[in-house]
């Protein structure tokens, strides 16, 4: 009572009646389970012929009508079931109405040659008398015809709803697709978005410092290169660790320390195996530049910077703790207040609703900001 599997690109060819109830969707195709369809699709179908002949006025009593109707009608489904198995191995579908054609030929002759047997199995007499008298000829041809139209019918919705389903999984994979890469953009496009003002004053402090402090002014720059060469690999980089992260943070601010001198110092306090957990590109560098330049930079005599990093459970908690001017109300600085914004949006990208990046004023003056993100591991 089935078509078997003929595949073309991703779409199933097969189907079984019984698919046009969500239900028997559940489990997937294979032989064992189209069997049982087909056994369960022809024993409905018994019971409500027996039902009708019964309205109809047979005499027979309903359970023996239900017992001979269910050998013939699951005698059908099965020839019906096996000559569409062989169609769909010997022909092909290239020429559909061909292929249906073959198909309702299939199940009339399935149904003609049913009939018969499955009485002679029921009352043990020839079924070779079935085909002595031309009207019993006729309204087998008839039945066999009318099964088989019916049958494509259904074959013919169920192949369409599955190739309706298949365009419509399509569709939402292009968009899926489409829309991760607008978001790879989107990501890439602010990571590019590094503090510009900080390499423009690094440099004017080297050419500042070459003539009065070349030492200084030599350090600064090699400090800067290393700075540079760290920042440009973690922007290309896919995937990063927190190890990466606080190593670019690290060369960020040493350059920081040869030009502040002792107004900036720093630490980082890391438990045991969390700089080996994943972290995506250029999270860690927002915070610490924002610490330096709300909190420490504008400090007169300046202050000091911690990064945190623990695990708690399945989230990775990020702390920059810095002791400079704390929250408060200022007029804007070049580049204040987006780097935040950028890291929100990419904490929006990246984790939807399960990243958060909180500010605390820490009691003793100063800031912290506490970045907590979903590990993506075990």
């Amino acid at each position: 009572m089935m078509t078997n599997h003929h595949t073309s690109a991703p779409v199933r060819e097969r189907n079984h009646p019984l698919e046009l109830f969500p239900l028997f969707r559940r489990w997937p195709p294979s032989l064992a389970r189209d069997l049982l369809y087909t056994a369960i699709w022809s024993s409905l179908l018994g019971v409500g012929l027996t039902v009708l002949q019964k309205l109809f006025g047979r005499e027979m009593s309903f359970w023996r009508l239900l017992y001979a109707t269910l050998v013939i009608s699951n005698l059908i489904g099965f020839l019906i079931h096996g000559m569409l198995q062989l169609l769909e191995r010997f022909l092909a579908r290239d020429n559909m109405l061909l292929f249906r054609t073959a198909q309702v030929a299939a199940i009339t002759l399935a149904s003609v040659i049913g009939i018969p047997f499955g009485n002679a199995l029921v009352v043990g007499r020839s079924p070779l008398r079935f085909f002595q008298y031309s009207t019993t000829v006729m309204f087998l041809l008839a039945f066999g015809m009318m099964t088989a139209v019916l049958m494509v019918l259904l074959l013919a919705a169920g192949e369409r709803r599955m190739r309706r389903e298949a365009d419509a999984a399509r569709q939402q994979e292009q968009i899926a697709a489409a829309g991760r890469l607008v978001a790879e953009a989107r990501l890439r496009a602010l990571q590019a978005q590094i503090e510009p003002h900080f390499l423009y004053n690094t440099l004017a402090n080297v050419v500042s410092l070459i003539d009065t402090q070349p030492a200084r002014a030599r350090r600064m720059l090699e400090r800067f290169i290393d700075y540079l060469r760290a920042s440009l690999s973690a922007s290309r980089a896919e995937h990063a660790t927190l190890g990466s992260e606080i190593d670019l943070a690290g060369a960020y601010l040493d350059v920081l320390g040869v030009r502040m001198e002792g107004r900036l110092r720093w630490r980082f306090e890391c438990d045991p195996g969390a700089q080996a957990l994943p972290l995506p590109p250029m999270l860690l560098q927002p915070l610490v530049e924002n610490a330096i330049m709300h909190g420490i930079e504008p400090k007169l005599e300046g202050g000091e910077i911690v990064v945190r990093a623990r695990r708690e459970d399945a989230v990775l908690c990020i702390e920059v703790c810095d002791s400079g001017l704390g929250l408060r109300p200022g007029a804007p600085r070049p580049g204040g207040g987006v780097g935040l914004s950028n890291l929100r949006e990419r904490l929006r990208q990246l984790y939807g609703a399960g990243a958060q990046l909180q500010l605390i004023e820490n009691p003793t003056g100063g800031v912290t900001s506490r970045l907590l993100l979903p590990l993506l591991v075990p």
